[in-house]
């Protein structure tokens, strides 16, 4: 099992933390539009408190380590690598209480280039502790708002994992999708589920929408957020997210394989040998 000093260095040396690859400015725009309510930084949230950019950047000061000096306003961000590693050890314990209630589980990402790995590598080992991975939904359409307009894309899953990706640009099961920030792929996955009269999941894992969506209805969640993801972290701070782990999103892919084993080691898993 990884150590907890091995992680931390791996977290700086891999720049998952300490001075990451997000900037100042993507961050303090983020903060503003939050303010201002605009949807495409609230992924699905409702905030329930007046959050203006001043109380925003002390949140993300506090939980993920920015600076807190409303004065520094460029430059490369910073995230507060022992707040990262405290908050995969409470993410490592959510996955372990999930496991020990056998609870059903929805794995979903906005950032399948990134992060599959991560959440394919845990949905496989709690599918093998006897947790069910809902896929519902697949092949259901999701109109989504992209640069080019809204296109219509469809909900896929690879290794247990959801992420929405444009018809036609991949064959289904191929690991690539699209990037998003909607909540709308959670939302119509879990309006799938209660549909059919299904098990409801006890515990949403993922990013952006994903996490965000399931925590404003009410159904428990945890995730990985960055620097200009503020959502996360306002959901977490008002009770309707359980975990966010503060660390960069987009960095390569294998980079986020030694935080698999750590959390697999951490949560009582065994290591699965497809996704490391």
């Amino acid at each position: 099992m990884l150590s907890t000093g091995a992680l931390r260095a791996h977290l700086l040396a891999a720049r998952l933390a300490g001075t990451v690859a997000t900037s100042r400015e993507e961050s303090l725009r983020s903060y503003r539009l939050f303010a201002a309510r605009d949807p495409r930084v609230l992924l699905g949230l409702d905030p329930e408190w007046d959050w203006g950019e001043g109380d925003l950047l002390r949140l993300m000061a506090d939980r993920c380590g920015v600076s807190g000096d409303p004065a520094h306003v460029s430059g490369p961000d910073v995230i507060d690598p022992e707040l990262t590693v405290a908050a995969l050890e409470a993410f490592a314990g959510r996955l372990r209480a999930a496991v020990a209630a056998r609870s059903p589980v929805l794995f979903g990402t906005g950032h399948p280039h990134r992060l599959l790995g991560f959440y394919a590598a845990l949905a496989e080992a709690m599918s093998a502790a006897g947790c069910v991975v809902l896929t519902p939904a697949q092949g259901t359409s999701v109109d989504m708002a992209t640069r080019f307009g809204v296109r219509p894309h469809s909900i896929d899953y690879v290794g247990g994992v959801a992420l929405v990706r444009e018809p036609g640009v991949r064959p289904p099961g191929s690991a690539t999708g699209a990037h998003t920030h909607s909540p709308l792929p959670v939302r119509i996955a879990l309006g799938a589920l209660a549909e059919a009269g299904g098990p409801l999941p006890e515990l949403v894992v993922g990013d952006h929408g994903w996490v965000c969506g399931a925590g404003q209805l009410g159904v428990e969640a945890i995730g990985l957020a960055d620097t200009d993801d503020p959502a996360l972290f306002v959901g977490e701070a008002e009770g309707r997210v359980s975990v966010v782990v503060p660390v960069d999103d987009a960095v390569r892919a294998d980079y986020y394989r030694p935080l698999i084993r750590y959390v697999l080691g951490r949560a009582r898993l065994p290591d699965g040998q497809e996704w490391l």
